[in-house]
């Protein structure tokens, strides 16, 4: 066996996973140019605070809400079949973004664009798991949790010298018209490259039917989960307004910072997941939730550029374990329809989180140290729980 036989033996890189990154790089650049300025965007066309505050708690619910269908469509369905109609969801979003230059249009046009990761993740999960054996998943995994930082390193630079260039609302808007050709790009590619699975499924339409067959180990896995999303969620929306607004902080160094904290995850993916799949997973996912108990708390005493710096780098960092747990999930769901197990997990977690999300705007209204400090709050009792109830995916 050759050297390439080797790489693509050790990464799993078969044609559908290959057809796979290319989708998510497009479909992602697109979507972090425009997305990750959306709560200044707001602010510029006359949204206020808790505009952001609905924003992001809408994303989380939004994002819980599509799990589910997401899943079930794409076991009744087809992944190939199901991420057409995915993609046409969220380019129906950003044509409503890039029309109408209103923050209730960005609002109503989030409705479809916010939708693109959460309904396809349950499919893209599924066809990981098909296309690669039991022992290559959390390799397959690392290398679209990977592929998927490529976009959220490049996105926010572009974005930032849009907004650098034309100004807040028509270098934005510019940024969703160059999102929606990405789109269209990926969904032609995406049906030229991807195979075809070909099967069709009796999916399980009754979440309460796949909440019976959740083992304890996952359901201890998504409680702690979603005492550390609620860490994540609180301060989230904020995080680029306390970057810009609190401590003076350019668009086009919030897009460093960005790239810093992508860089970051994507230099720990390949390594971790070579370990993982070859030794117990509970520790890297442990210190996955150390590193999301610890950036609210390290944001709050960041004031400087170099401080910043290095609260993007643990930030970074919160991705160390999050492919090892995304396997744990496919790997404890039930081989005849995993894709809506999958979408069942983030529906329960992203309902709940929603909640700590529409929180935030209020707590952030308080002040800034109040948001943040309950965030870590969040992060140390899923960090304790998880230590004390989790469990390792047997080898």
């Amino acid at each position: 066996m050759g050297w390439r036989e080797r790489l693509i033996e050790f990464f799993g890189l078969k044609k559908s996973i290959v057809a796979l990154l290319a989708m998510v790089i497009l479909v992602g650049l697109g979507e972090k140019m425009a997305e990750r300025f959306l709560p200044i965007y707001l602010l510029a066309l006359g949204g206020g605070i808790l505009s952001i505050g609905f924003l992001n708690g809408m994303d989380n619910l939004l994002s819980a809400l599509y799990s589910f269908p997401g899943g079930y469509l794409s076991d009744r369905i087809g992944h190939k079949r199901a991420l057409v109609v995915f993609n046409l969801i969220a380019l129906t979003g950003y044509l409503i973004v890039i029309l109408f230059p209103h923050w209730v249009a960005v609002l109503i046009g989030a409705v479809f664009f916010l939708s693109w990761t959460a309904i396809s993740l349950p499919a893209t999960m599924s066809l990981v798991s098909r296309s690669l054996p039991p022992q290559k998943r959390t390799m397959g995994v690392s290398l679209h949790s990977l592929t998927r930082r490529i976009p959220m390193a490049l996105g926010p630079v572009l974005g930032g010298l849009l907004i650098g260039m034309y100004g807040d609302r028509t270098g934005i808007r510019l940024a969703f018209v160059a999102a929606f050709l990405l789109g269209v790009l990926s969904l032609i590619l995406q049906q030229a490259m991807l195979e075809d699975d070909g099967a069709r499924h009796t999916a399980e339409k009754k979440p309460t039917h796949l909440w019976r067959a959740m083992g304890p180990e996952l359901r201890n896995l998504l409680v702690s989960d979603i005492l550390i999303r609620f860490a994540e969620q609180i301060p989230y929306a904020f995080v680029v307004v306390w970057c810009i607004k609190h401590n003076g902080i350019s668009a086009v160094q919030f897009g460093v910072l960005t790239t810093v904290e992508m860089v970051t995850a994507m230099l720990v993916y390949i390594p971790v997941a070579w370990l993982a799949d070859r030794s117990t997973k509970k520790p890297f996912v442990l210190i996955t939730f150390v590193n999301f108990t610890v950036f609210p708390l390290f944001l709050l005493f960041s004031h400087s550029f170099g401080m910043l710096v290095v609260a993007f780098v643990i930030r970074g960092l919160k991705e160390f374990g999050e492919p090892t747990r995304k396997a744990l999930i496919m790997d404890l769901a039930p081989e005849d329809g995993k894709a809506g197990m999958f979408g069942l997990y983030y529906l329960i977690r992203d309902v709940v989180v929603s909640g700590a999300a529409f929180a935030g705007g209020f707590l952030w209204q308080l002040s800034p140290a109040v948001n943040l400090l309950a965030a870590t709050a969040c992060g140390l009792l899923g960090t304790v729980y998880f230590a004390l109830r989790g469990r390792d995916l047997k080898r």
